[in-house]
């Protein structure tokens, strides 16, 4: 909920989640840290109200909504702190006390009745979580604005204070919290260094393979909260298996299953342009499923006494971090491509392996059992097949490459039958090339030539000074548009476009008109601009936000809209480029018109090899009914597809990608 709030203020793009996870997963460790402190007090009543006042304290958290006014980044650059400072102020505590509570009353339960396991009821927490994950993209987000969301959640979270305190007074026994109340609790071997870095490894490499299948996911089909939650709920379901009973992790069958999708998993990252994306989802979510049951049941495999219970948590919930930290922060500054996916694999194939040979799994090699020997061996292979696609992933051909908080950027040379060409690469979205003949460099290429709905609107658009405003730069192919007196005024949220657009293409430089160049979401920059003064300043809008799979939802909301109709001159031009592979925005197009009560014109284009044109999908929407009669738009214009989803109008308040995902 909280992740799907903040999204469209930092750009929409994969890393808001990468980095809610780290936080969520740092905050995670505090509790568990808290709980173990906790619960190694020699006397526990007194402790007890500590625990009481922090729930009570806690409260002074809700209602969990944070403001825009005050967290909507106002610059470009990478946000990540800021989206970690935002989470603090607003989820921290309640999350904080949230993630204690598990291992305290596991700690309580094992107390209060000795002989019984304690850890069958993180299978239940972890269900708990998973039941819920599994409702947010179905039943809550599509139907429920998020202030909505945001007091129902509110209200619950009142309820689970009242009775976690509640439980805290009634179960917490009053004698001294003394290991002895554990049977066998003097034989118990204290866990050893290395035993703990055994858990920590665990789990760093199954939340290494979470937050690195999130990304890979969200890069390759769309950021969207069903992409978000099957993988977090993969990863909560393996926990709940492991830790029910062991019966649920069949050893040899995980270990040999994977060593053989491992490398699969490597080998559709690379094949990731071509993959049908049911097959890549496929793919990575069995993937992260089998890897992370080797993990975690290793891990319950390894669990100590539940005398060591909350420091086996602690354990559990620093790798946890690191896996996120490595994932969030770590990664992007060191990798230029997304390196971490096969990393995590190799940790989790290698790491299962040493769990087998933990437990004697050496002695039945050298017996001759094949299922030993099968197991060890696909292990071995899966992981020495990842950390080879580490290596190969990181010495793609490039021109130059970037990597930073909102994906990968690189550029490239091939050729067509126009001759050669220069490209920039977004994950699997070419944003533009550029001819690199003298005769071609100039034209207007991939989805913005004459065939397209903004060259056509563009070259309706009369005026000796016209002023245009492009939201998204690419290579700045649609300068190639202007005419001597025009100005096109680009925003940019990524610094690393601008450095490519300027460094490796000439649309820029070489434009009749004057160029400018505004960095930072572009909404926060108009909305800046327009509490200056700046009001129908512009001739034409082009959106050109949307051809990646991670959208920026703010951008088409209705009170963008209004934005757009006060930077626009009366009877101005809003175009949006809707080309998408995983999204269908027409519906939500209609209804941005819908709420402006403007028209809207539909201009679907196809590829034009002599042209350099892809093919492209441009909706126009005017209130100047006017220009959309005059020929040279009227004969162009596309009629709206029948029988199609209805017009939608996203708030800033309600807006779910659900409704409009390509199946």
């Amino acid at each position: 909920m909280i992740g799907r709030h903040i999204l469209p203020w930092f750009g929409g793009g994969p890393a808001v989640w990468t980095n809610c996870l780290l936080f969520f997963q740092v905050v995670l460790l505090a509790g568990y840290g808290y709980a173990h402190w906790l619960g190694s007090r020699s006397t526990t009543r007194p402790w007890i109200w500590v625990h009481i006042g922090l729930l009570a304290a806690s409260l002074l958290f809700l209602p969990m909504a944070p403001q825009a006014g005050i967290w909507k980044p106002v610059g470009s650059g990478d946000p990540s702190g800021r989206i970690l400072l935002l989470l603090a102020a607003t989820a921290g505590g309640p999350y904080f006390l949230l993630s204690a509570t598990s291992p305290l009353l596991q700690r309580w339960y094992g107390l209060s009745r000795p002989g019984e396991s304690p850890y069958r009821l993180y299978a239940l927490a972890n269900l708990g979580s998973f039941l819920a994950l599994l409702s947010y993209p179905f039943a809550v987000e599509p139907f429920l604005r998020l202030r909505t969301q945001a007091w129902i959640w509110s209200v619950l979270y009142a309820g689970f204070a009242a009775l976690a305190g509640w439980t805290a007074w009634r179960l917490t026994p009053a004698a001294p919290a003394a290991a002895s109340l554990y049977p066998g609790a003097e034989a118990a071997r204290r866990p050893a260094f290395r035993d703990i870095l055994f858990w920590m490894g665990l789990a760093a490499a199954g939340s290494t393979l979470l937050v690195a299948t999130t990304n890979q996911a969200s890069q390759g089909i769309a950021v969207i909260p069903f992409l978000w939650v099957a993988p977090l709920g993969i990863y909560l379901l393996t926990f709940i298996l492991a830790f029910h009973h062991e019966r649920w992790y069949c050893r040899g069958l995980f270990a040999r299953a994977a060593g053989v999708f491992a490398p699969a998993a490597c080998a559709a990252a690379g094949l990731a342009v071509v993959l049908p994306v049911w097959v890549l989802l496929s793919i990575y979510l069995a993937t992260l499923f089998l890897t992370c049951m080797v993990c975690h049941g290793e891990l319950a495999l390894a669990r100590p006494s539940p005398r060591h219970l909350t420091a086996f948590y602690l354990a559990v919930g620093a790798g946890g971090a690191l896996g996120g930290v490595f994932v969030a922060l770590v990664a992007p500054r060191v990798f230029t491509e997304f390196s971490e996916y096969s990393i995590g694999l190799a940790a989790a194939c290698l790491l299962g392996l040493a769990g087998w040979l933990r437990t004697g799994a050496w002695a039945g090699w050298k017996r001759g059992d094949l299922g030993v020997r099968f197991a060890l061996t696909a292990l071995l292979l899966g992981g020495l097949t990842a950390v080879l696609a580490t290596g190969v992933n990181g010495n793609q051909t490039a021109l130059a490459s970037w990597r930073d908080f909102y994906g990968i950027l690189r550029v490239k040379e091939a050729s067509d039958a126009n001759g050669p060409l220069r490209e920039l690469v977004h994950g699997r979205v070419r944003h533009g090339w550029q001819y690199l003949g003298d005769a071609e460099r100039g034209w207007p290429t991939a989805y913005y030539g004459p065939h397209s709905g903004a060259g056509i609107a563009l070259k309706a658009l009369a005026g000796a000074r016209r002023r245009v405003a492009v939201i998204g730069l690419g290579t700045g192919t649609l300068a190639a548009w202007g005419r001597s007196g025009d100005t096109f005024r680009f925003y940019e949220i990524d610094p690393n476009v601008q450095l490519a657009a300027s460094a490796w293409f000439s649309f820029l430089k070489d434009s009749r008109a004057r160029t400018e160049i505004v960095l930072g979401d572009a909404r926060v920059q108009l909305e800046r601009e327009l509490a200056a003064g700046r009001v129908g300043d512009f001739d034409a809008i082009a959106v050109d936000a949307f051809s990646g799979d991670a959208i920026p939802i703010h951008l088409l909301t209705a009170e963008c809209g209004e934005v757009y109709r006060r930077r626009l001159v009366p009877g101005g031009l809003l175009l949006l480029h809707i080309t998408n592979r995983s999204l269908d925005l027409q519906p939500v197009a209609r209804g941005l018109a819908r709420s402006l009560g403007w028209k809207a014109a539909l201009f679907v284009s196809g590829a034009h090899e002599e042209t350099g044109e892809a093919s492209s999908t441009w909706v126009l929407l005017t209130a100047d009914a006017r220009f959309l009669k005059q020929p040279a738009i009227a004969d162009q214009v596309t009629p709206w597809p029948k029988g199609g989803r209805p017009a939608i109008t996203w708030t800033d308040d309600f807006a779910s990608l659900w409704h409009v995902l390509k199946f």
